[in-house]
């Protein structure tokens, strides 16, 4: 299907006047290229905004660095501007777990870096303060929806306040922003031009915002059920009060009847309405059903926008996760109640995929947050209601929830029926515990075998992306994940199905090194158990702490924030490297380091389960090495020495 430029959300004057627009309502800024497409946050509040009859037009990556012309070329919007950082942390999509730049920025057209700022929230903001001061400025997105209160910046290694204050913007909308914003731009919609004092008034009202008030103006007062944090003062002195803080935070963020979060910082508060409820099926097809292009604006003819690339022959089929991850920042930000797209509004978009012009019949995912939680939720919502839990799987699975994949089995086959699709791949993670489960419900343990069955039968690329992310049970524990057995009894079943079908297909386990509560002696045994399993392993990484996680708290605080206890991190990057380094047990130029370490650490015992025949080897080179940041980091040290 070909489009015209009018098909997209306006990036110019020209565009908008294409459309015969002289004037806009709200005008969009975004850290991302303008991909119009329902993965990318930008081109979804846009389309909500327009369908509400609102002219709405998006400034992706605009130049901070000029005289700020990008930031006036559209002038001045009636109603205000809103601020989306990207799909991902600005810091995160920039930077390693050890500080060092990414190989590529990969929502930037030919993956550029220097297309966004660090931090894009508050440099937009101080911007277009800078133009406009009397232009009421909203944040969006996940940089700002995860600084939302004081938080810890682990590039910066500090607490750092709510970053309205930084940023001297004037609301956040937490979270996915559908039902916000379409009641914010509602009740404005009639404005002549929006005073600040305005568009205060109306946030103030909102659910799943956060402003920032003096104390003797918090909208009603303070009121009986608010809940009120230790101000950022105090946890700037106390790192507990920061862990203990924390608690409520994620608790408010997964519940469904939330209390409202009060924070002191300087001489005001920090006022952070409870969310609005998940969203229906209804309005979710609703908002995947918007005309989008599903391409990236023709302004980028030529250029390859890698997380595009990834995700467009890609379906999402809903959101959320009730997993709890102590390092995922996803519950924070989607919440944990699992948001359903129905079957129709899945088989269109599908259809939609199909139409692209190098669609070869392959899907590459049908999937969402977690691969395997469609359609699932309480039996009885009455008990969800009172329900603060962050985990609906941890620390064991909630004799409550639903975990039917029948639901979701009949969506795979279902597209794979349609003519032209020639195979549709499941690219997210497989929760393995939902699928292991006895539960007491018969039907539902025989849906969770066909489930199992059906994946590894039909839906796997070659290769199979789980993510037990440790082998020791503490760790386990304190990542709220469960025991590492299960991924062996998982592994079992998939090799028992690939050996009775004659297929040659890989399980590959995702693992994660330095995480609050591991020592190199969990990582040597961890080291060992993958190798009795035949692992080498390739898709690990160095705990990166992001802000608004249970494990970024213990990192930084060095207490658990529900039970207070101390908690070990690694954290130089000696510490770190000594962790790392027991993933590459295989590789020559790492075994002798090893063999060092483990003496070191008191478990020489475990060298003839790792070695059969331990090697003296010379200093390693880059061989192999450079590609992890170990070898060649050690070599360079030894040539200094000398």
């Amino acid at each position: 299907m070909e489009y015209k430029l009018t098909d997209f959300l306006p990036t110019t004057k020209k565009e908008c006047e294409l459309r015969g627009w002289d004037t806009l309502d709200i005008i969009l800024f975004s850290a991302d290229a303008y991909v119009d497409h329902p993965s990318f946050g930008a081109a979804v509040i846009g389309r909500i905004l327009e369908d509400l009859g609102l002219r709405v037009a998006i400034i992706p990556q605009p130049n901070w660095q000029d005289d700020l012309r990008d930031f006036k070329k559209l002038g001045r919007p009636r109603l205000f501007f809103g601020i989306s950082p990207g799909c991902m942390d600005s810091m995160v999509n920039k930077y390693t777990a050890n500080k060092r730049l990414r190989s590529e920025d990969a929502y930037t057209p030919d993956g550029r870096h220097d297309k966004r700022p660090e931090y894009p929230t508050i440099v937009y903001s101080k911007a277009l303060k800078k133009l406009f001061p009397d232009v009421p400025v909203l944040l969006g997105g996940i940089e700002a929806s995860l600084r939302r209160l004081t938080h810890y910046d682990y590039w910066q290694d500090c607490l750092r306040k709510c970053i309205l204050c930084d940023s001297g913007a004037d609301c956040i909308v937490y979270g996915m922003g559908e039902k916000p914003l379409t009641q914010i731009a509602l009740a404005l919609k009639d404005e002549e031009q929006c005073s600040i004092e305005r568009f205060r008034e109306v946030v103030a009202e909102c659910p799943q915002t956060v402003l920032l008030h003096r104390e003797d103006n918090i909208p009603g007062g303070r009121k009986a059920d608010d809940i009120e944090l230790f101000s950022h003062e105090e946890c700037l002195i106390d790192k507990k009060k920061q862990a203990q803080n924390f608690k409520h935070i994620e608790e408010e963020s997964n519940k469904l009847h939330a209390q409202r979060i009060l924070q002191k910082v300087g001489r005001q508060y920090a006022v952070v309405n409870p969310p609005f409820p998940p969203l229906t099926t209804e309005e979710l097809d609703h908002s995947f059903d918007l005309p989008y292009t599903r391409l990236p604006h023709p302004k980028y003819k030529g250029k390859r926008i890698p997380a595009y690339e990834m995700i467009k022959h890609s379906v999402n089929i809903h959101r959320g996760c009730f997993g709890g991850c102590a390092f995922c920042t996803i519950s924070a930000h989607q919440g944990k109640f699992i948001m359903n797209r129905s079957k129709e509004s899945i088989l269109r978009e599908v259809k939609k995929v199909m139409e692209l012009p190098d669609f070869k019949g392959y899907l590459s995912d049908l999937g969402g947050p977690s691969a395997n939680m469609y359609g699932m939720h309480g039996k009885d919502l009455k008990l969800c209601s009172k329900c603060k839990r962050p985990s609906c799987i941890h620390p064991g699975i909630c004799p409550n929830l639903n975990g039917d994949h029948s639901a979701l089995i009949d969506i795979y086959k279902t597209v794979d029926s349609i003519p032209g699709i020639k195979k549709s791949f499941i690219g997210s993670g497989v929760r393995y515990d939902l699928l292991l489960h006895d539960y007491k419900d018969e039907k539902l343990n025989k849906a969770a075998r066909e489930y199992t069955r059906e994946l590894i039968m039909n839906h796997v690329s070659g290769r199979l992306k789980v993510a037990p992310e440790h082998t020791s049970d503490n760790v386990l524990r304190l990542m709220r994940k469960p025991s590492f057995s299960q991924f062996g009894e998982f592994k079992k079943i998939f090799d028992q199905i690939n050996k009775q079908h004659n297929l040659k297909q890989q399980i590959i386990p995702y693992f994660i090194s330095s995480h609050p509560g591991c020592k190199e002696e969990d990582m040597a045994e961890l080291a060992v158990l993958t190798k009795q399993m035949d692992f080498h392993l390739e898709q690990v990484q160095d705990f990166t702490p992001t802000p608004m996680t249970v494990s970024t708290e213990a990192w930084y605080t060095g207490f658990h924030p529900y039970t207070l206890e101390e908690v070990f991190s690694a954290k130089s990057p000696k510490e770190k490297l000594a962790q790392r380094q027991f993933f590459f047990w295989y590789k020559p130029e790492e075994q002798q380091d090893i063999l060092k370490e483990l003496r070191r650490i008191g478990r020489p015992d475990l060298i003839n389960r790792l070695y059969d025949k331990p090697f003296r080897q010379t200093i390693p080179t880059n061989s192999g090495g450079k590609e992890h940041g170990i070898s060649d980091h050690r070599a360079k040290l030894h040539r200094k020495k000398r």
